[in-house]
């Protein structure tokens, strides 16, 4: 059922907000502290009405977003407002975000820490959607490229826009010269592996790998399946990086309560919207495939495709460990990896270790303890379901 994003809340949202303050002086954040009588300092008006830039169009990648809204969990968390927006690649969400032109984005960690860098400005990681890395790299089986050692001089497909920098990371750790690597842009299909454009084409666990698997094999009538694939997973190499994260303006957080504030009161929403996608896999998939079905913008994929999408995703979000808690080591891994990563013209991702304010967990952290003291107990693992594909994932 859809619930309207309007609602008057703003008793709900002045309480919430209070106890949203108690969380994060809980936690040290440069927030105001509750005074006595367990309002909070500082005087500041809450944040009812607040903006979401996606990186791509609606998808069961983001269901947890979308569920918070049609689920009423913004509403509960006292907004009026939550406009999630979508990207269809024209848009990158860190440049939204640093413009001031929406109040929190989703990146992948290493795109954000090469705009840090490039800019000057400071982003802050204040959610880690995804634990682990959905990127492989996929070839037919038997046609040279099983492992990452195999890339050097293979005309490798990515999608550009910052995708490719598993690549080169997971090269650097081997020492290959990643300058011997033909970089095809291939566009948001399969269709370069499909037409031999490609010796290996980019793909997430998610998306692109089953629209292969949702694809006729001319040689036999049937759908191709992995047994027809070599398939190099990132996330099994050292080029892995963090995906998915939830990012806001680091000043933005310190000087500005409010910010600070609905920062904490969002990501209790967006947690509970994970969570109704943990819980309802299936259910969660439908909610999407209606909200992508009659979208504006939209990438032509079915519902089955969407079931296989919310499937997969669940598995890159609970891998036992907290909820959008940033994992140190992996974070450390990632930075490693981009410092490591040189493309094939010679370039570099990062060239210094981000700043330190690049994550904060103190806000991810105090949205917990607001849902644990409404007593919602947050999952850390995820029991897959099996989904059969169907021809085009409809």
């Amino acid at each position: 059922m859809r619930h309207s994003t309007r609602r008057g809340l703003l008793t709900a949202s002045a309480s919430v907000a209070a106890a949203a303050a108690l969380a994060l002086a809980g936690c040290s954040a440069p927030a105001p502290a509750p005074s006595s009588d367990g309002e909070a300092d500082g005087d500041f008006t809450p944040l009812t009405d607040i903006t979401l830039q996606l990186q791509w169009l609606p998808q069961a990648q983001f269901a947890g977003f979308y569920l918070a809204q049609e689920e009423g969990y913004f509403e509960e968390f006292g907004f009026d407002s939550v406009e999630i927006l979508p990207s269809g690649g024209d848009i990158v969400p860190q440049d939204a975000l640093i413009a001031g032109d929406v109040d929190f984005a989703v990146a992948w960690v290493p795109k954000v820490l090469g705009s840090i860098e490039a800019t000057g400005t400071e982003l802050t990681d204040i959610a880690q959607v995804y634990q682990a890395s959905g990127t492989t790299q996929v070839s037919w089986k038997g046609s040279g490229v099983a492992s990452v050692a195999d890339f050097e001089g293979k005309r490798i497909g990515s999608w550009g826009f910052g995708n490719e920098w598993e690549i080169f990371a997971a090269m650097a750790a081997e020492g290959l010269d990643s300058t011997t690597v033909s970089i095809t842009t291939q566009d948001f299909s399969m269709n370069a592996l499909l037409d031999g454009d490609v010796d290996a084409a980019e793909a997430m666990t998610y998306n692109e790998l089953a629209q292969v698997l949702e694809t006729i094999n001319p040689a036999t009538g049937e759908l191709y399946t992995l047994d027809d694939l070599d398939i190099v997973y990132y996330e099994d190499t050292e080029g892995a990086m963090l995906q998915d994260a939830i990012w806001a303006d680091t000043a933005r957080l310190a000087d500005d309560p409010a910010y600070a504030d609905a920062a904490v009161r969002f990501l209790a929403a967006v947690t509970k919207g994970w969570i109704a996608a943990h819980d309802d896999p299936e259910g969660a998939a439908q909610t999407v495939w209606d909200i992508a079905s009659t979208a504006e913008a939209a990438f032509p994929v079915g519902p089955v495709h969407q079931l296989w999408q919310m499937n997969e995703v669940n598995k890159l979000i609970w891998t036992g460990k907290t909820f959008g808690v940033v994992d140190a080591a992996a974070w450390d891994k990632t930075v490693a990896g981009a410092l490591a990563a040189v493309n094939q013209d010679g370039q570099h991702l990062i060239t210094e270790e981000p700043p330190a304010s690049a994550y904060d967990n103190q806000y991810i952290e105090a949205a917990l303890a607001l849902l644990e003291e409404q007593g919602i107990e947050v999952p850390t693992d995820y029991e897959p379901i099996e989904v059969t594909l169907t021809e085009g994932g409809q």
